[in-house]
């Protein structure tokens, strides 16, 4: 599939898996036909790159967040912009729509994440807690919470309906850039730049795995080798070596 002409920063499938979202570094959100690979129409109203999408459960519209610090959404049969979302004071980086269709939460570098009536296009409420920015968000599968993932290397649950702040969870070293819920939204999963992957329980918070390949040098003692510089201790280490 071409036709973006700069770095496609997001990629989604519809619900009925007959459509990609892909949305650039260009200021646009494309729409392809999964099986042709024909861009079926380009949405066009960001003026700066769009860093996340997220499609509705029904397929009906789509949701694009953006360094314009806007969040936008659109119809998809039609490719109107059914809404424009203001209020981040730096770039959106994360985006996530409701079940029910009725709410638009966002994540942004100013460290919050807001939460959006879909009809009125009004901010319902700005969620503080991250230390950072606020890379990936998602709704449980019943709308009740949003679990939120961060520069800082947390995640944070939040209950919508006291908009508090219920758990956070602490384990990675690095931040967290990738969420994925569970279908019963009784787990979610965490990708981290500390080259781990993640399971959490969200009643309890307790992280019930952890996924990492094995590296290079997996395990091997390096304490009291002599020779080597920082640079290359640190090289190995990256790569699985230890001091102990």
């Amino acid at each position: 599939m071409w036709g973006h002409t700069e770095w496609i920063h997001a990629i989604a499938f519809s619900p009925d898996r007959q459509l990609i979202a892909s949305g650039s570094h260009d200021h646009t959100v494309k729409l392809w036909d999964t099986y042709s690979g024909e861009c079926l129409t380009t949405l066009q109203g960001h003026s700066h790159r769009v860093k996340a999408i997220a499609f509705h459960a029904q397929g009906h519209w789509i949701a694009s967040a953006s360094s314009d610090t806007t969040v936008k959404l659109w119809a998809v049969e039609t490719g109107q912009c059914l809404q424009t979302f203001q209020g981040h004071t730096e770039s959106v980086l994360s985006v996530a729509l409701s079940p029910d269709g009725s709410l638009v939460a966002s994540g942004s570098s100013d460290h919050t994440i807001k939460l959006w009536d879909v009809e009125t296009g009004g901010c319902m409420h700005t969620f503080e807690g991250h230390t950072k920015q606020v890379n990936a968000i998602a709704f449980t599968p019943v709308g009740d919470c949003i679990v939120s993932a961060g520069e800082d290397q947390t995640l944070n649950i939040w209950q919508l309906q006291t908009k508090e702040c219920v758990k956070t969870l602490f384990g990675h070293t690095k931040p967290v850039r990738a969420l994925a819920m569970g279908p019963t939204g009784e787990i979610v999963i965490s990708g981290s730049e500390d080259e781990t992957i993640k399971i959490w329980e969200l009643r309890t918070g307790q992280c019930l795995g952890l996924l990492r390949p094995d590296r290079p040098y997996e395990g091997m003692n390096i304490a009291g080798v002599v020779g080597l510089t920082s640079a290359q201790r640190n090289m190995l280490k990256s790569l699985g070596a230890v001091e102990a």
